[in-house]
């Protein structure tokens, strides 16, 4: 809230694909004006303005997580990585911009098209030869790659922000993947707030559809031995995991 010529006002932010889990949006806005938006890359910043424009903007990761991730990479000196899910590109060019020169990221989306929105800034911003990537559905071609031993726990960091339903399968499988040490990160792990709320209260009808597969995911990392979990509130909730075995 602010209050202008005495009256008390509500601040609405402006991001793009809001998914902030912070009561306040003025708080939620502080954060953006005074810590993401002047260090945001400014190819990052043409892809999100882009993608604004997009009728599924919402799908887009937000500023603030894109920072986070790209930070994040640079700590674990990230180099071979994966997303699967790619929409317009955000996180993918924040990998991008984070990993070294001869970093590599295998990119699995079923929608090329909406990918080709933001590759003309992914290839200005001189980070395309980093992407290979691949349309289609994800399992299959994760199963390919786990036909082949040498495959096995060679990628520094996974990103899946894609299909909710199917989080479980992509975990039984890039499990075998990312290294010991490396990391995975799943997006969306706190699905709108629902997954704290009762299972009567008013949704919409595509956060109730994938409210289940959300929970059943985090309860499985909860419980899964192999790995070591972080559940942060950033974006709609990002839960990180390190393989320990």
């Amino acid at each position: 809230m602010a209050e202008k010529n005495g009256e008390v006002q509500e601040i609405k932010h402006q991001e793009v694909g809001h998914k902030s889990l912070l009561q306040s949006d003025a708080l939620y806005q502080y954060i953006l004006e005074t810590s993401v938006y002047p260090r945001e890359p400014e190819s990052m910043k043409e892809l999100r303005e882009v993608t604004a424009k997009h009728p599924w903007n919402l799908m887009t990761t937000s500023a603030d997580e894109g920072q986070f991730l790209n930070m994040l990479l640079k700590l674990i000196n990230a180099k071979n990585t994966m997303e699967i899910g790619v929409y317009t590109g955000y996180s993918l060019l924040a990998t991008a911009l984070a990993i070294p020169e001869d970093g590599k990221i295998l990119a699995m989306d079923i929608n090329r098209e909406n990918y080709e929105i933001g590759l003309p800034i992914i290839e200005k911003a001189g980070v395309s030869h980093k992407i290979d990537f691949r349309e289609g559905p994800a399992l299959p071609l994760l199963d390919q790659l786990l036909e082949d031993k040498n495959n096995h726990g060679t990628y520094d960091f996974i990103f899946v922000d894609a299909d909710k339903d199917n989080y479980i399968n992509y975990h039984k499988r890039i499990i075998e993947l990312v290294k010991v040490g490396g990391l995975i990160g799943y997006d969306n792990t706190l699905w709108n707030g629902s997954v704290a709320a009762p299972a009567d209260a008013p949704m919409r009808k595509y956060v109730r559809y994938y409210r289940d597969f959300v929970l059943e995911l985090n309860k499985a990392l909860a419980e899964d031995l192999r790995v070591e979990i972080c559940m942060l509130p950033i974006g709609d909730g990002i839960t990180l995991c390190r393989r320990i075995i």
